[in-house]
């Protein structure tokens, strides 16, 4: 392999040579017989023409050099090379200032002040789970390596010179605490200072590069405005000439029918309060390039959702709405996975995996807009759904509702289920499928577990819940099982492949059930210590308020008939781990313990002396399997008495049963 990379690096090394030495003769023969091959062409004299400026004539020409890349001028850049019809780089092994020199001279340039190597221009990009084009965790390249950014000093100036590096736009948020996860490796850049002004992030004040005493946890991000932004003269971050990108290029708006409306939809876009004037006329000064719209027309409440909170995510948090010029909460009055299911498809975050409430994300502030919400899950955004009437409501923000949503992955098709059907992911700006090209139970494990369905039970292929429609994102995906998302699993990358929809690859998970058991010494399926799965691990819940109640809701969730006890004190033995709950307090018909008030996830004070645990009505234990129904077994429902029946299916039906007591 090493011979053959030398044989390739030296190669590259005659074609540039070659390329230089084409570019300079072409250049000297260009120079030379300009003045022959002008005066020997037919022409009509100098001055002597019946034309106009819009017959102008041009010329685009070959070229075989330039500079670009972000931050770039005319004269310092990315190298660049034309060849074979294409452009293409320059590898940075060995380049230095005799080389930079050539390329200055060739360029009319001057003189080379730095041959820079580490691709200095452009290396910059946003990663990590739910980010977007223009969202996501910061990392940068360097030393042949990507990595991340620590979020000390961490702010909006930073934000906004990579929004405008990636043509984001502007910096809505500069969120920190590895706000889009964790990253891995290096931690390139730490106490980052900005003006705002500068080309490219590294341009920017910072500590050196590796130089710091961070941890992963401490990632910094960026949010943009995406594909919008206000610039022109005496523009700010909240007022100026409107502008899109689209088609790879900035372009501006028309103003036939500019109203305050559709200002006050880009001013709620760019987080900029509201639309005081909807100026016309090129009030911030004429733009260049493309128009791209015109004859827009919102009715203003475009975009009316968003998510934010303590802990809140870009597809977990407390849900709130914008009406009447100002954001406020939603109730949790009736709040559940239906109505959740409807805030996070209307935001692009995939499925519902939980509906929180009780400010389960903190309370918010000022108006609380809906109450009493009921949705049916098919209604494309949370307004459409039966509620009262805005500001109705006899709640306080206590009881604001939240939504945690699968994020960048859902489950959809025909017959699909929230913990069954075709496997869709969603990665820049779309939704797509993925093939099932070696497509097996560790892949769908890891997605069962990302959107908190348990266990993989089948990896069904051939669009088995129908096949999907636009991109086919993935292609063999390779996973070990372990890993906490999909797009962490080895694949061809991304819109890579050589398939059809109709191998849309799906995955059928065991359900919520999987979310919690019963475990500990003595424990059965249906008695034990309860233990719940959050955040890759299992973790047990502490007895402070444990009560009927709260086990009523543990045994219906495992389909183990009524809660007959709700021991505590770690009766079943204490647990090792995490303590995940605490004070919960259930009514008693929730569907699961997490929609129960409790005081979040890891939040208490307990040792596992305190583990709580349930016994429920059917628990008990086999003893004797014939090997086909019906079959012997031995109840002890209530520690009482002993009871033997036969079992006529294996859903806990009880025939010709007789108890003795113990």
């Amino acid at each position: 392999m090493s011979s053959q990379n030398g044989l390739i690096e030296r190669s590259t090394d005659k074609i540039l040579e070659k390329l230089k030495a084409a570019v300079n003769t072409q250049n000297k023969t260009l120079s030379e017989n300009w003045r022959i091959s002008w005066r020997s062409s037919q022409q009509s004299g100098f001055g002597s023409n019946t034309c106009e400026h819009g017959q102008d004539a041009a010329v685009i020409c070959s070229d075989a050099i330039r500079l670009v890349g972000s931050g770039s001028t005319r004269c310092s850049g990315r190298v660049e090379i034309y060849y074979n019809n294409s452009w293409g780089t320059v590898c940075d092994d060995g380049w230095d200032l005799n080389d930079a020199q050539v390329v200055c001279r060739q360029l009319n340039c001057g003189t080379a002040l730095e041959a820079l190597q580490s691709t200095h221009f452009g290396p910059i990009r946003l990663a990590g789970p739910g980010s977007t084009r223009c969202s996501g965790r910061v990392e940068v390249y360097h030393s042949k390596s990507w990595g991340t950014v620590c979020d000390d000093g961490w702010d909006l100036n930073d934000a906004e010179v990579v929004c405008r590096q990636l043509n984001c736009g502007s910096a809505l948020q500069a969120p920190r605490s590895a706000y889009f996860g964790a990253g891995t490796g290096q931690i390139w850049l730490n106490n980052v200072t900005c003006s705002r002004s500068e080309s490219s992030l590294i341009g920017c004040q910072h500590s050196g590069f590796g130089s710091n005493t961070c941890e992963h946890g401490q990632d910094a991000a960026v949010i943009c405005s995406d594909a919008i932004r206000l610039v022109g003269s005496g523009s700010t971050r909240c007022s100026g000439r409107v502008e899109i990108y689209y088609n790879n290029s900035w372009g501006t708006v028309c103003d036939d029918g500019w109203d305050l409306n559709d200002a006050q939809v880009v001013c709620r876009q760019l987080n900029c309060g509201t639309a005081l004037e909807a100026l016309q006329s090129t009030h911030f000064g004429a733009g260049t390039g493309q128009i791209w719209l015109d004859e827009v027309t919102c009715s203003g409440s475009e975009n009316v959702i968003r998510l934010s909170g303590s802990g809140s995510t870009r597809c977990s948090g407390r849900v709130e709405v914008y009406h009447n010029n100002s954001w406020g909460t939603v109730c949790d009055d009736g709040w559940d996975l239906n109505d959740a299911e409807v805030v996070c498809r209307q935001l692009n975050c995939g499925s519902a995996l939980q509906a929180p409430p009780s400010a389960h994300f903190g309370a918010g502030t000022g108006q609380i807009w809906l109450d009493d919400v009921t949705c049916s899950g098919n209604e494309s955004s949370l307004t459409t759904c039966v509620h009262n009437q805005f500001g109705s409501h006899d709640c306080d923000h206590r009881e604001d509702a939240g939504v945690i949503c699968s994020d960048a992955i859902r489950l959809v098709g025909s017959g699909s289920t929230r913990c069954s059907g075709r496997v869709e992911i969603y990665y820049n700006n779309s939704w797509g499928t993925v093939c099932d090209d070696g497509w097996g139970l560790n892949d769908a494990e890891v997605v069962c577990r990302q959107i908190n369905c348990g266990s993989a039970l089948q990896a069904p292929q051939s669009a088995h819940f129908g096949a999907g429609t636009g991109q086919i994102w993935l292609d063999d995906v390779t996973c070990s099982g372990s890993e906490s998302s999909l797009i962490g699993c080895q694949h061809s990358g991304f819109g890579s492949h050589n398939c059809v929809h109709f191998e849309d690859a799906a995955v059928i998970c065991s359900g919520e059930n999987a979310l919690i058991r019963l475990a500990g010494p003595g424990s059965s399926q249906c008695s034990g210590r309860v233990e719940v799965y959050h955040n890759n691990s299992w973790g047990t819940v502490c007895d402070d308020g444990w009560d009927l109640n709260d086990a009523e809701v543990v045994c219906r969730q495992l389909n183990c008939g009524s809660a007959l006890q709700a021991p505590r004190s770690a009766h079943f033995g204490a647990g090792t781990g995490q303590i995940w709950l605490d004070h919960v307090t259930c009514s008693g018909n929730e569907n699961s313990l997490a929609e129960c008030q409790h005081s979040g996830f890891g939040s208490n004070r307990c040792e596992h002396g305190q583990d709580a645990a349930v016994i429920c009505s059917a628990c008990g234990r086999i003893v004797k399997n014939t090997g086909s129904l019906p079959w012997r077994v031995i109840i002890d429902p209530s520690g009482e008495f002993w009871c033997e029946g036969s079992l006529i299916t294996n859903q806990w039906v009880l025939t010709a049963a007789s108890c003795i007591s113990q």
